[in-house]
């Protein structure tokens, strides 16, 4: 009984009051008639409190105290081995020739009733390099091109315009600094993404910064060989991410989640020209301005030595 009606007027205060004033010397009709109760009620009461004191004027479980329907411990153990197993309620169901709705509700009740609970989240792995310029991560994400305010902002699809078509964000984040250089481009094939490597190079590069490995997972453009000679030639290592682990490659990750919120989303735009044109003004901020919470509430750049800024 954690959540009481809200007329309800014997709630865990109103029986201590009925005891306290009892105990004060008021007969039991003052304190009935007082707090809009029945005499009944305030006996009730005052008699839980003598048998088992002020603990026994809480709220007691709703639970009953037979179960006699309830599934047999034997056949919970036996469910709960199988989906150990990683067997489907079906399967489950069909091998102990009980109903799906027995298994089902067996294994919510478990709190197995989704096969990723079976096993437990890997540890978080944190790391981060001791220079700029050792690891540098890089990742691309899909927008959909505006032609007027969209569904996100209005939240309804009533004259939603199709095929408007895409453009993609590339990101680059510098590993140990989280110094970001980004660009919205047409595409992200490997002529495109390779282009944007060579500038985002060229950028760190005014900062002072030498990239000795690149972080990309395993789309095309990242495998192709026109992206992996660019890296070669740059005098860096291309490092990919694990197959379907996008949190090895986290910080971009983490970049572009924000960037969608603060930039991307963070208002109506009527155009995509118009979204773009915002696009380095939040970089700065983001590099020069923002409160970074692992760099201690510093900003990017600060981790960046004033020899290495650029003039």
């Amino acid at each position: 009984m954690n959540n009481p009606h809200h007329n309800a007027r014997t709630l865990v205060f109103h029986r201590h009051l009925m005891v306290q004033r009892v105990r004060e010397g008021k007969t039991v009709s003052q304190v009935a008639q007082e707090l809009g109760v029945s005499k009944r009620t305030v006996y009730k009461w005052l008699a839980r409190h003598r048998q088992g004191g002020q603990a026994a004027l809480e709220n007691r479980s709703s639970r009953p105290h037979r179960s006699p329907r309830r599934l047999e411990h034997e056949k919970v153990r036996r469910i709960h081995q199988l989906r150990q197993g990683h067997k489907s309620s079906l399967q489950i169901a069909f091998a102990l020739s009980m109903p799906l709705s027995t298994v089902t509700l067996t294994l919510r009740r478990l709190g197995l009733n989704r096969i990723s609970r079976l096993q437990a989240k890997p540890p978080v792995r944190r790391y981060e390099y001791s220079q700029p310029g050792e690891m540098i991560h890089l990742d691309t994400k899909k927008l959909g091109r505006i032609e007027g305010v969209g569904h996100r902002i209005t939240n309804s699809r009533v004259g939603r315009r199709q095929g408007a078509g895409w453009e993609f964000l590339h990101v680059c984040v510098d590993d140990h600094s989280r110094l970001a250089y980004t660009e919205l481009l047409s595409d992200e094939n490997a002529t495109t993404t390779t282009a944007f490597l060579t500038r985002a190079m060229g950028w760190l590069a005014r900062h002072g910064i030498k990239v000795n490995r690149v972080m990309t997972d395993n789309g095309g453009a990242d495998v192709s060989h026109l992206f992996r000679a660019a890296i070669k030639q740059m005098g860096a290592r291309h490092l990919r991410t694990k197959p379907y682990t996008p949190r090895t490659n986290g910080k971009a990750e983490r970049f572009i989640q924000t960037s969608l919120k603060v930039w991307a989303y963070a208002q109506p735009y009527e155009t995509s020209a118009e979204r773009k044109t915002l696009l380095l003004p939040w970089l700065d901020y983001y590099n020069t301005q923002r409160p970074h919470t692992a760099l201690n509430q510093k900003p990017p750049i600060s981790r960046i030595n004033r020899e290495q800024r650029p003039c």
